[in-house]
């Protein structure tokens, strides 16, 4: 490792992620962060000259289709459907009354 993980450093890391370490747990979580830290350090001494960026991991494509409405004229079974309708349009519950706003 390059430069040591301090206990300064996973409390600010526990803090960041609101969690609680406690003084117990402080030396084992150095510990195997050091750890982590250096797996990714390792993984940066690997020649990837020549190697072609991976954007995909398996050889399947998206196949997108044109977004066309299908089945409009069926809106009257569509409102049969709903529990409660309003001048042709399913009516919910209000989440945010204005109201009483000035």
């Amino acid at each position: 490792m390059s430069e040591k993980i301090s206990a300064e450093d996973v409390k600010h890391v526990a803090s960041l992620a609101k969690l609680s370490v406690s003084d117990e747990q402080l030396p084992y979580f150095t510990e195997q962060l050091g750890q982590i830290i250096g797996l990714f350090e390792t993984l940066g001494e690997v020649n990837t000259d020549g190697v072609k960026p991976t954007v995909s991991v398996t050889d399947q494509l998206n196949v997108m289709r044109d977004d066309i409405a299908d089945n409009w004229q069926e809106r009257d079974e569509l409102l049969a459907n709903a529990p409660e309708t309003m001048d042709g349009y399913i009516k919910v519950p209000t989440i945010i009354d204005e109201s009483e706003d000035n």
